[in-house]
């Protein structure tokens, strides 16, 4: 049902897009100045009023560490050099993924943390373009080729107390940017799993093990195809991994993810 509910809303918005898109320009700058005074824009980061929407002010831009290059290729981790090739840090190379690679916008601190929370514990949906313009453009080498973009699902009962899916909502948002194919069902949670918030490493991988797998009937549109995974924080990487695998044994030639938070290890907080 919540699932249903997201679709139907994204559905209802793509159609008012497309009535005001057909709208001439003085009109749609009418409706624009009206909404403005109805709903003035502010930073979604602390309010203030600012001149556009989706945006956050310069103070908060500047409370987020966002991940720039020179990257590891397989996790997405900053390093602290450019050798001018591909590089794989060293937990890459001693713990290999079982995705092939992963970008995230910014750590998983401080300003980042609570938008992330803001979206997924108090349903603020008010920065979902914004989350969706930032994982767009971090995993812009990661969409150039893709086939499909699929978000982390929850499982029904999740969803159900939840009413939403985050994964789901920014999914939703990069694919509008990106004009890459969605599908937010091919993937299911078939294992219920209590939260990982205060579990390590080891016990997230035997929490995540055999929670996913590929919708019944539904191999033939993974098998050959370069996935693209959305999730809204990768922590340890139990669960994209999981997911990884479920795509790969159902055929995908590929499974990339994308997400808004990464985790460094030393930097461990509560997602």
């Amino acid at each position: 049902m919540a699932e249903t509910d997201t679709r139907g809303n994204d559905m209802r918005q793509r159609r008012v897009q497309s009535l005001l898109s057909n709208l001439s320009v003085p009109v749609r700058r009418l409706l624009a100045a009206a909404a403005d005074f109805i709903v003035p824009p502010v930073c979604l980061g602390c309010q203030k009023p600012l001149g556009s929407h989706d945006c956050l002010c310069a103070a908060c831009w500047c409370q987020i560490s966002f991940i720039r290059a020179p990257l590891c290729d397989r996790l997405g981790w900053p390093m602290p050099f450019d050798t001018g090739g591909l590089m794989v840090s060293a937990q890459a190379g001693a713990e290999p993924p079982d995705y092939d690679r992963a970008r995230a916008v910014a750590k998983f601190e401080g300003l980042m943390r609570d938008l992330v929370h803001s979206l997924k514990y108090s349903d603020r949906h008010d920065a979902r373009r914004l989350f969706g313009t930032w994982v767009a453009a971090a995993g812009a080498d990661l969409l150039a080729d893709a086939d499909l973009i699929v978000p982390v699902p929850l499982h029904r009962w999740r969803l159900l107390t939840r009413r939403f899916n985050q994964s789901a909502i920014i999914a939703g948002e990069v694919a509008t940017v990106s004009g890459v194919a969605l599908d937010q069902r091919i993937l299911e949670r078939v294992k219920s799993t209590p939260q990982q918030v205060s579990m390590t490493r080891d016990q997230r991988r035997l929490n995540m093990s055999g929670a996913f797998k590929v919708a019944a009937g539904r191999g033939d549109e993974i098998a050959d195809k370069r996935v693209v995974l959305i999730d809204d924080v990768i922590t340890t990487g139990a669960t994209v991994n999981a997911c990884a695998r479920a795509l790969k044994r159902a055929g995908a030639a590929r499974v990339d993810v994308l997400a808004l938070g990464v985790v460094i290890p030393g930097e461990l907080v509560n997602p």
